[in-house]
């Protein structure tokens, strides 16, 4: 049985507004599934359902609205179906356009913050180590668990919005210290030792990762002592991908790493060869097929993968057969079309698609050839997304690529 604190009867008997009461019980359902014995207080929510599915994303929405409700904690709004602001661009269905609008407008009467972005820890909302929060969106429920050290269980739709609503939470699953401690320990060679560039091996290890440390938190033993948080932000969403990670530890990287780890955990290896194989798997296309795209910033590009990019494409042209789109933020995307030190993406023909990512909206006109980007995430679910045929590979020979119009070597 949940032991309910004051503000739990509060909100369940309508003292804050029906739309919280209506929440609170939903909750409560949640929480009774869950074996919860009490709630917890989270200081933010980030909501994936907000991204239009069908009628019942807008019937779910708008029943809290015609019942008056306004979330409790700050609350950001995770991508969307399409990128309403670039509407010649989409090739999905011409109908999604005005239902994902109608589905953003009614979490924003809701009070929620219209960053739709998959990954709002960038510049947004950065929660504290220790803080528990509400998000959904599997790569920021793996980076704000592992990489901030934030406590954040695995949030679905309906569940997540629920959460904003009331400000509360069950107390189970990764908000709990024992569920949070790594089950076992996974070496893995360095970036040399496995004969992977960085922008591959991070990838690579997120994807082998998830399949093998399937419902355990894993402790890595081995990352560089420079590992950057874009690149922690690759490997937790391809193992979050592969394996619905939701956190890892990472010795010398990660917050959480140096607490005591119990004697006895299972030694799992990761060797060269299971990342070079799971490369390959991402990578079934071959040198010489044509190209249709290049498909950067799944999660979303941060400001410096931006100026990692403009570097790698300066003086450089790409064939007019490729087109480039990268994902990312409204606020990150203003901020690159307003930089004049970021002008060689503009001159490559780079197009900065906000709001969604293009793994889920189609936005790749053209049929015949391969889309290549260097994301594990979008390798993983694109082909069955897009019905297309995907590359991972290097940023330089993505690039490559784009220059020949073919695949490169």
């Amino acid at each position: 049985m949940i032991a309910l604190e004051p503000v739990d009867r509060a909100l369940l008997d309508g003292e804050h507004g029906a739309a919280a009461a209506r929440a609170m019980a939903i909750l409560m359902r949640y929480g009774e599934a869950s074996g919860a014995r009490r709630f917890v207080s989270v200081q933010s929510a980030h909501i994936d359902g907000c991204l239009y599915h069908g009628p019942s994303s807008i019937d779910f929405a708008r029943r809290f609205v015609d019942l008056g409700g306004r979330v409790r904690v700050p609350t950001t709004l995770n991508v969307a179906a399409v990128d309403v602001t670039h509407p010649d661009w989409h090739c999905g269905p011409p109908e999604l356009i005005p239902a994902q609008s109608e589905l953003t407008e009614l979490h924003e009467k809701l009070g929620c913050v219209p960053t739709l972005t998959c990954a709002p820890y960038q510049r947004m909302l950065r929660p504290r180590a220790g803080e528990h929060v509400a998000w959904a969106e599997s790569n920021a429920i793996v980076f704000v668990n592992s990489v901030l050290g934030a406590r954040t269980d695995r949030y679905g739709d309906f569940a997540d919005l629920c959460a904003a609503l009331t400000g509360r939470v069950p107390m189970v699953g990764l908000h709990c210290d024992e569920n949070r401690r790594a089950r076992c320990i996974v070496t893995i060679p360095s970036p040399d030792a496995a004969r992977l560039p960085r922008d591959l091996y991070f990838a690579a290890i997120g994807y082998v990762l998830g399949r093998r440390a399937i419902g355990q938190v894993p402790l890595l033993r081995g990352l560089p002592d420079d590992t950057t948080e874009d690149e922690l932000k690759a490997l937790g969403a391809a193992g979050a991908s592969s394996g619905a990670l939701a956190l890892f530890h990472a010795e010398g990287v990660t917050p959480e790493a140096g607490r005591q780890v119990p004697d006895g955990l299972p030694i799992l290896t990761i060797a060269s060869e299971d990342l070079e194989a799971a490369v390959a798997s991402l990578c079934p296309v071959k040198p010489g097929e044509r190209v249709a795209a290049i498909c950067l910033g799944t999660p979303h590009y941060s400001i410096a993968e931006f100026r990692a990019l403009s570097a790698a494409v300066e003086k450089r042209t790409p064939a007019p057969s490729v087109s480039t789109f990268v994902s990312t933020s409204r606020e990150i995307a203003a901020t690159v079309e307003a930089d004049p030190a970021l002008a060689p993406l503009r001159v490559f023909g780079v197009r900065l698609v906000v709001d969604t990512c293009t793994y889920l909206a189609p936005v790749v006109a053209a049929r015949d050839g391969v889309i290549l980007t260097t994301s594990g995430k979008y390798a993983h679910y694109g082909p069955g997304n897009l019905q297309r045929r995907i590359g991972l590979m290097t940023l330089e020979r993505c690039i490559r690529s784009a220059e020949l119009g073919e695949v490169a070597p």
